[in-house]
């Protein structure tokens, strides 16, 4: 059994869910975790900031709920309004991270949304992955010639297949699957006593 992580890095309410993400790998060392990344803004939906009414107000929600920090780089975007969120680019950047050191691809996620959520940096830009690669300890020279390359882009585009085939069409999710069988864990948001409750049926429990 594994699990798979379905989270979108221009996600907010994925950006939220990084703590409990992090508690449920740190609780369960022996489940291997996917990380796929869904297509939350792209074709129409990749237009400017500005045009989402709802993020100030989803984002205090996600911040009441989660406790996630908005730092004052991205607050900043948010106030100039122009900035575009282009999820087919942040996903080729998963993808460029992933293939740099696969069992870390839950953390690498994190790290990333924590670029853009914190510091306000743009995940199209092949900087990001150089300085995001520099902190984790990563060959930033490979990670960024992966994020332009071909590779990262059938990744993305595999990521976004993965996605519609899983069924997922909210983010984060978070499931559980054993050969065909998927058990949703959380969806939009869950804290990592909730996702145990729903993994003790299957046979996994805390890790003391």
């Amino acid at each position: 059994m594994k699990l798979i992580y379905v989270f979108d890095a221009y996600c907010g309410w994925s950006h939220g869910f990084s703590g409990t993400l992090r508690e449920v790998v740190a609780r369960h060392p022996e489940l291997p975790v996917e990380v796929v990344s869904g297509g939350l803004f792209t074709g129409r939906r990749q237009v400017a900031i500005s045009n989402f009414s709802y993020i100030t107000e989803a984002n205090a929600e996600i911040r009441r709920i989660t406790g996630a920090r908005f730092g004052a780089g991205y607050q900043q975007l948010i106030a100039e309004g122009s900035f575009v969120m282009d999820s087919e680019a942040a996903a080729r950047g998963v993808a460029a991270l992933r293939q740099a050191a696969p069992d870390r691809a839950a953390e690498l996620g994190m790290v990333l949304q924590h670029a853009f959520y914190v510091d306000g940096r743009s995940l199209s830009d092949p900087a990001t992955y150089r300085q995001v690669a520099e902190t984790v300890g990563l060959d930033a020279d490979a990670v960024v010639a992966a994020f332009q390359g071909p590779e990262a882009q059938e990744a993305a585009e595999a990521d976004f297949r993965r996605t519609a085939e899983l069924g997922v069409t909210a983010f984060p999710t978070l499931l559980a699957v054993d050969g065909s069988r998927a058990v949703p864990l959380a969806r939009g948001h869950a804290t990592a006593d909730e996702v145990d409750r729903r993994l003790a049926p299957l046979g996994f429990t805390p890790t003391p």
